[in-house]
């Protein structure tokens, strides 16, 4: 008897975030349209994660498609040292016209993790070329920036890299300025900063992610940045899932007047068709490494640095992204989330309902307690996938960020599913 697909990836793979020991066979996903991932048997599911924050414009969308087969039969792959080509510099002038002002270079990598490599080690030989080494890094309590050693290094130290905890380089943490404890926030961050000796301060604008969808206001981010600059620390921040339009703005940073120094992208930069990552920088950074003295170089890349087909993808979801109907179902997907958010609030199974943009969060009561160990994940996860629905919960917390195709009938498909989901919480 032939085997499934799903039993040979069983042999033959090894999935991330999985505990290997009880996962069940895959479903064994055979095509992408619009909203809906489609199984071999010809279930339709609403994928109401985009697939890891990644797709924007639904999956199979045929025009980022044209334009990965159109650049595919030209050029598909050139070293980017001495060579460069149309894509990649197209794409590099659009993406620094969304960008801040400030900024004035782009630095292509890979994925998230390496854009977030890129920037640690931008701010650190920035200090180091102008003679100036400072040693500090400031990040956030509970942050999450990729699997990298330097990504992880700037986290929160939790299950995701405690085996390699002895091998990090050590950081200080700051807590998140949620509400209520917005004061304590600036303390710990003058405290860092008082020496002189923080190199930089990297952070999730508005969002923190893999971190349970923690959300803070922009008011107090903008004092952070402006107490930042006034001790010469450079400012990153980690865009990679909250820019190209998921807070409700481009930038999540778009909320605040004061500009980080440095902007780390990808996930939606290719509307979740290629792999890219990509690195901004204010211009006085660039100018730190102009220098006669060689040793002054980054150096720094990666092979397939500012793949032409990737950048092609990437200039084909701007395309989309810069229309304004796109803006408009963002818009509506935000008014109808934020509906939810008031709806649930005060709902006895939920603790706390929060959104910004088109990412809402419901941290759902649980006698485990909080995160991603959390039982309750796997169980909600179940439920909703039984009812059309992929969600990833991150532990006991539920959240929704689907790609901006999305339609008013899905996003009440959402609702109506947790609905039925808070009726039958103790059935879980």
């Amino acid at each position: 008897m032939t085997e499934s697909i799903s039993e040979r990836d069983k042999k033959a793979t090894w999935h991330p975030f999985t505990h290997q020991k009880e996962a069940a066979h895959p479903i064994h996903i055979i095509k992408g349209d619009g909203v809906y991932l489609i199984d071999e048997k010809g279930n339709k599911y609403i994928d109401a994660f985009s697939s890891w924050w990644v797709n924007l414009h639904g999956h199979a969308n045929p025009y980022i498609a044209e334009k990965i087969y159109e650049q595919a039969k030209t050029l598909e792959q050139v070293a980017f040292s001495d060579f460069t080509h149309s894509q990649a510099v197209i794409l590099a002038e659009r993406l620094l016209k969304h960008l801040p002002s400030n900024q004035s270079k782009i630095f292509y990598s890979d994925n998230g993790s390496t854009s977030v490599e890129v920037a640690l080690k931008m701010a650190i030989q920035y200090h180091h070329n102008i003679g100036k080494p400072k040693r500090k890094i400031i990040a956030f309590e509970n942050g999450y920036h990729g699997d990298t050693f330097g990504s992880m290094s700037v986290a929160e130290r939790n299950v995701f890299n405690t085996p390699f905890s002895p091998f990090l380089f050590e950081v200080i943490l700051i807590p998140v300025p949620v509400r209520g404890k917005e004061q304590n926030t600036f303390i710990k961050l003058e405290q860092a900063l008082k020496d002189d000796a923080a190199c930089a301060f990297i952070f999730e604008p508005l969002v923190q992610g893999a971190g349970g969808m923690v959300m803070y206001e922009a008011e107090y981010l903008e004092k952070m940045l402006q107490l930042c600059k006034a001790h010469e620390c450079i400012t990153i921040a980690d865009e990679v899932m909250t820019g190209f339009g998921r807070t409700g703005k481009f930038w999540a940073t778009n909320y605040i007047n004061t500009k980080p120094d440095i902007i780390c992208m990808s996930k939606g930069i290719t509307g979740g068709f290629m792999p890219l990552g990509a690195t901004s920088c204010a211009e006085f950074i660039y100018n730190a490494f102009l220098s006669d003295d060689k040793t002054k170089t980054f150096y720094h890349g990666h092979s397939y640095t500012a793949n032409p087909i990737a950048c092609a993808a990437a200039n084909a979801s701007l395309d989309l992204l810069e229309k304004q109907e796109i803006h408009d179902q963002v818009q509506s997907i935000s008014a109808f989330f934020e509906r939810m958010k008031n709806k649930y609030e005060n709902h006895s199974a939920i603790a706390d309902s929060r959104n910004k943009g088109a990412i809402l969060a419901l941290e759902l009561k649980s006698p485990e307690g909080t995160f991603y160990l959390n039982q309750l994940g796997k169980k909600v996860s179940a439920f909703f996938l039984q009812r059309g629905i992929i969600v990833r919960p991150l532990g006991n917390i539920l959240y929704f960020i689907p790609p901006y195709c999305i339609n008013q009938l899905q996003l009440e498909q959402l609702e109506q599913c947790t609905d039925e989901l808070l009726l039958n919480m103790d059935k879980l």
